[in-house]
């Protein structure tokens, strides 16, 4: 900064007052490399003062508090996924446990796959999510591995109490804990809770084996490996045609985004025309029907009042009220279309801009799959994760805890009793207090990480969004960079970067890490609010009145927008920084009044853009739907050998393979040209309120753009001088 005084002079001894955007000096120096523009061997193009540089050399770490707390974050969750990994195990997901910490089905218990529960009312009591999590995820009564469900209501009578466990709880009734001694007395098995007090008929809930069975016995019944193996040879028979399709449709995504530059204009016209059309003949139809009607004399005064709607479509005030209806929307469209033209026009000018933009960098529409490997990254870590639950480190899992209890701590001698004091249930009770007995309390271990599992397991699907919500924050980040050093280059093809998505790319992570991650998190925090609405309003579906369903719907309604609103700050956020690469708050403010001071181009070129793309992915899916049905359904003769269709038992499955294919694909080559519209549109605006067009401050829209707005860039001397010595030489 400190020699740029002295090399204007120096340049201004020269008499060249022509400078050029990508210079060491605007790099931040002599001798400095910038990652965008590295081309300084001429200074024939106009360049802003030195009060203006360039938007997307000026930049440095952003929102660095953001950064090392995401990065804390990341490497905590890590630790999370290494304790998984290390501690737990897969088969409490599909095994059943008793209160021992064994697994039913499966080892000793191999031939006891059910899991009974000695008081099943304990568990319904503890429906609430708040009890559950205090008690560490687990039902507050012994639990043990039995063969078979009891059939039949039982309980222990009153007479039995005094009998032994061996002769009480025999045959279909010994459901006791493993290891209870048989000659222990029923009402002291009762108190301590090794056996179960009444049994209720019960079925088989949903086990490992259970489910095997469940779907070996629906396979069965539906026939379904049949159907697998048809299935499978369908997609053996047809999987390089499915190939040829997704092609297909990868081409047809190309070729409309790059014919934009084109047919933006004549297809808009055409679209525009279309609907104008559509409401000209629904006002027609109307008219037609109302006078049919009219004749005969049908009225709403003959009809009356009626719940049958049907009935209204033979009254002609029916179809009066629908033509005045579409009349009145066909005028205010067509005065929209007057008073807009311009906008309108500015619209498709950036939508042909953006068209140029794809075609110059063609690696930008390849990105959508970076963001897919990363986001399947996230979502198989954070499933792999949640499906190996913790268990303690720090001693056996599933130890069984008793502590003392009475029922009367005011009875003489129970006054020094320590209630939940640990004890052994197997001993006598030492104490004082007559009425203190060793009661099972809970079979979860005191471990740290499995006291922290229910915090765990939060924090595992806070991770969840921000990972997710921060890798699509990268992708827009990026792409959004990308466009705008097209955007900024003032002679194009010629200064725009070799590599400008990698350049975006390593520009993006090495300084706006801490800016992405601080606009997922607002995202996702909302996000995660929604969660916990929905889940309330689902536990609590069936028992709300009006006014709770009304209060409900009113804050999903409120979240849902926040929800949207956010997702449009943080993406034009985004583009902000990756202009001039400044912090969050500070991009987010900035593109929020800019689109706030051209909200009605923002309308505009919202709405013209989606009418484009949902005409594209149309086109895109329509076309490819059609062609696999007639393809694949054998409806086009002549194909000859090497293109017949193959011979399937479900031609359907290849077609519904193509369509869902088609648009996946579509929607991610038109996904990275709506963030060009938009990042174009920004870089549009403010090229508006930065330039006036001088040689100090040109625009860098391109000519049409000029033209459109009736303004143009002034030429210097030299410059014209060069001009006409160029009209000369071409005469």
């Amino acid at each position: 900064v400190a020699g740029l005084p002295q090399l204007k002079e120096e340049l201004k001894s020269v008499g060249d007052h022509r400078w050029r955007w990508g210079c060491d000096v605007w790099a931040g120096g002599a001798g400095s490399s910038n990652p965008l523009f590295s081309n300084c061997d001429s200074l024939d193009t106009p360049h802003p003062p030195t009060r203006h540089p360039p938007p997307i050399f000026s930049r440095g770490c952003t929102d660095v508090i953001c950064c090392v707390l995401f990065l804390l974050f990341i490497l905590g969750y890590i630790v999370v996924g290494i304790l998984a990994w290390v501690y737990g195990d897969p088969r409490q997901v599909l095994y059943p446990r008793n209160s021992t910490g064994a697994y039913c089905g499966v080892g000793a218990n191999r031939d006891k796959p059910y899991l009974l529960y000695f008081n099943i009312f304990s568990c319904i009591l503890d429906a609430n999510i708040i009890t559950i999590a205090d008690k560490g995820l687990q039902c507050s009564t012994p639990q043990v591995c039995v063969a078979s469900c009891p059939n039949s209501s039982w309980t222990v009578e009153p007479s039995q109490y005094s009998m032994t466990v061996g002769e009480v709880f025999t045959g279909e009734r010994n459901f006791c804990m493993p290891g209870v001694p048989r000659d222990m007395n029923v009402l002291q098995s009762l108190t301590k809770e090794f056996c179960p007090s009444f049994l209720l008929p019960s079925k088989p809930g949903i086990t490992n084996t259970s489910v095997s069975q469940g779907v070996s016995g629906l396979m069965n019944s539906l026939n379904a490996r049949d159907i697998s193996v048809k299935i499978f040879e369908d997609f053996a028979q047809s999987w390089y045609w499915i190939l040829v399709a997704l092609g297909v449709a990868l081409f047809l995504s190309m070729l409309f985004i790059l014919l934009l530059r084109l047919v933006a204009k004549p297809l808009v016209v055409v679209l525009v025309l279309g609907v104008l059309g559509v409401l000209a003949y629904g006002i027609y139809h109307c008219w037609k029907e109302y006078q049919t009607l009219k004749d005969r004399g049908s009225s709403i005064t003959q009809l009356g009042f009626t719940f049958n709607f049907d009935a209204y479509l033979n009254v002609q005030e029916t179809w009066l009220a629908a033509m005045i209806l579409l009349a009145v929307l066909e005028s205010i469209l067509l005065l929209m279309l007057v008073a807009l033209r311009t906008r309108i026009r500015i619209a498709v000018a950036l939508l042909e801009q953006a068209s140029k933009a794809i075609g110059q960098m063609m690696s930008t529409v390849f990105y959508p799959l970076v963001t897919f490997v990363l986001l399947f990254i996230c979502i198989a870590y954070w499933a792999m994760t949640s499906l190996y639950p913790l268990l303690t480190p720090l001693g056996p899992p599933g130890v069984l805890r008793y502590v003392l209890r009475a029922p009367n701590t005011s009875l003489p001698g129970c006054e020094n009793l320590k209630l939940n004091e640990s004890c052994n249930p197997l001993e006598p009770v030492n104490n004082s207090c007559p009425e203190a007995t060793c009661v099972f309390h809970s079979y979860t271990s005191t471990g740290l990480v499995q006291r922290s599992l229910f915090n765990l397991q939060i924090y595992g699907v806070l991770g969840l969004f921000w990972t997710i919500n921060w890798v699509l924050a990268l992708g827009q980040c990026v792409l959004a960079g990308a466009f705008a050093s097209f955007y900024w280059a003032f002679r194009k093809p010629q200064d725009i970067p070799t590599f400008p998505l990698c350049s975006a790319f390593i520009r993006t992570l090495r300084y706006h890490i801490g800016s992405l991650a601080f606009g997922s998190l607002i995202l996702s925090l909302v996000q995660i609010v929604r969660v916990i609405l929905e889940y309330i309003d689902h536990r609590l579906k069936g028992t709300q009145n009006a006014i709770t369903r009304c209060i409900l719907c009113c804050f999903k309604c409120c979240l849902w927008c926040l929800e949207k609103f956010v997702k449009f700050l943080n993406r034009n956020a985004y583009i902000m920084i990756a202009i001039y690469g400044k912090n969050f708050c500070v991009s987010a403010k900035d593109a929020f009044k800019l689109l706030m001071r051209n909200i009605l181009r923002v309308a505009v070129l919202d709405k013209v853009t989606d009418l484009l793309l949902f005409f594209g992915k149309l086109l895109v899916v329509g076309g490819v739907g059609v062609l696999s049905f007639f393809f694949f359904s054998g409806r086009i003769p002549g194909l000859g050998k090497d293109f017949e269709n193959p011979k399937l038992n479900y031609y359907w499955l290849p077609i519904i393979t193509c369509i869902v294919g088609a648009y996946v694909i579509a929607s991610g080559f038109f996904s990275v040209f709506g963030m060009c519209v938009d990042t174009l549109f920004l870089c549009f605006l403010e090229d508006l309120e930065r330039n006036d067009g001088s040689p100090n401050r040109p625009y860098y829209m391109p000519k049409n753009l000029l033209k459109i707005l009736g303004k143009k860039n002034k030429q210097t001397s030299g410059d014209k001088e060069k001009t006409l010595g160029n009209k000369k030489r071409k005469k």
